[in-house]
C-alpha cells in the first residue's frame, strides 16, 4: 500500500534560544511542494543561502549535528529533523535567522506542538522510501559502538546505552512504530554530565542553556559551594541533587529518558539519508558523530 507524501498547511514559527551560542531566533515553518524535502533557509543573511538536511552537508558532529554548506553553518539540527520524521513530514521549508536552531525544551515537543498547529496535509505523490535491502553494520569495538540496519515492512529501532557510571548505566529503548514518536519520545530531552556541563560552561560553550532544557546527571559528590553557584549560573534560587542522582530541575518523563533521547537523536540524525527509512535499526552506544557515519556508510551502500 503506497502512503502520500506531507507538508504542512500553514506558515507557522517558534522562538527561543541556541543551547551553545545563546542567539535568541526564530525558526518558520512553510509548506512546500513535492519532493521538495526538508531544506533551511538563512534568512539573516543577504543572500538567504539554503542548506539541504543532507548527510553530504554535515560539517560537524560536536555537542550536535551541524550542517554546512559554502562557508554557512546551522549548528543543532537534530530535534527538529526528528520531529519532521516523527510526523511524516516529507517537505517543508525552515527560515531560521540565526546559526543554531532553538533548543527550546531540550526535546522534540515543542517543534511537534507547533507542526501539529500549522496542520499536516497529504500531497498528491507517493512518498519515496528507503528501503533497506540488506543488513548494513557499523562496528567500533574500541569504544562499544555499534549500529545494525535490516529489511523490514517498516520502520523501527531499539537503543541501548550504557554510561557505565552509578548513575547512569545500561538503559534501553524502543520505537516500534514511528505513530508512537509523539507520545513515546518527542518528549525526552538531552542529558549531561556534571563534569561535561564545568567543561561547557568553563569554554563558554553553553550560553543558551538552562534547568529547564536539561538532564543533569550528577556523578560525583559536590558541595553545597558547588550547588549554589550551579543555581547562580542558571538563574535558580537553589538547586539540589536528587536521590537518582540528577538535579531537582526537572521531573523525569520516563525513568530511560536518556536512552530515549539517544533514540530521538538516532531518528533525526538518519532524517539526513533525505527519505524516509523501511528497516530495523538497533544502535548500541550511538552517538552524533556514530549516527552520521552510519547514514554515510548506508547511503554508499546502497547507492542512493
Amino acid at each position: 500500500m503506497t502512503e502520500a507524501q506531507k507538508t504542512i498547511h500553514q506558515s507557522i514559527s517558534v522562538k527561543g534560544n541556541g543551547l551553545h551560542t545563546g542567539q535568541t531566533g526564530t525558526l518558520t515553518f512553510h509548506p512546500a511542494p513535492v519532493d521538495h524535502g526538508i531544506k533551511f533557509r538563512r534568512v539573516d543573511l543577504e543572500s538567504k543561502p539554503i542548506i539541504e538536511a543532507n548527510i553530504d552537508f554535515v560539517v560537524s558532529t560536536a555537542r550536535g549535528t551541524t550542517l554546512g554548506k559554502d562557508n554557512v553553518l546551522i549548528y543543532t539540527i537534530e530535534h527538529v529533523l526528528a520531529a519532521l520524521t516523527g510526523l511524516g513530514i516529507d517537505n517543508v521549508l525552515i527560515d531560521v535567522d540565526v546559526e543554531e536552531i532553538p533548543i527550546m525544551d531540550g526535546s522534540s515537543r515543542l517543534f511537534i506542538n507547533a507542526l501539529k498547529e500549522a496542520g499536516i496535509k497529504e500531497m498528491d505523490a507517493d512518498k519515496d522510501y528507503l528501503v533497506i535491502t540488506e543488513t548494513i553494520v557499523h562496528e567500533i569495538p574500541s569504544k562499544k559502538i555499534k549500529m545494525i540496519i535490516e529489511p523490514a515492512d517498516y520502520f523501527s529501532i531499539d537503543v541501548e546505552i550504557d554510561y557505565e557510571t552509578e548513575v547512569l548505566g545500561y538503559q534501553n529503548a524502543q520505537l516500534n512504530h514511528l505513530d508512537d514518536f509523539e507520545k513515546e519520545i518527542a518528549p525526552c530531552r538531552t542529558f549531561v554530565f556534571l563534569h561535561e556541563l564545568e567543561f561547557l560552561l568553563l569554554n563558554n560553550l553553553i550560553k543558551g542553556g538552562d534547568l529547564s532544557n536539561a538532564i543533569v546527571f550528577m556523578n560525583r559528590q559536590v558541595s553545597q559551594e558547588e550547588l549554589d553557584r550551579l543555581a547562580m549560573v542558571f538563574n535558580k534560587p537553589t538547586v539540589k541533587v536528587k536521590e537518582n542522582g540528577i538535579l531537582n530541575n526537572l521531573q523525569l518523563h520516563f525513568e530511560n529518558e536518556p536512552a530515549r533521547h539517544k533514540l530521538l537523536d538516532v531518528i533525526g540524525d538518519l532524517t539526513l539519508l533525505g527519505k524516509p527509512i523501511k528497516g530495523k535499526i538497533t544502535a548500541y552506544r550511538p552517538g552524533h558523530q556514530t549516527n552520521t557515519e552510519f547514514a554515510r556508510i548506508i547511503k554508499d551502500t546502497l547507492k542512493v
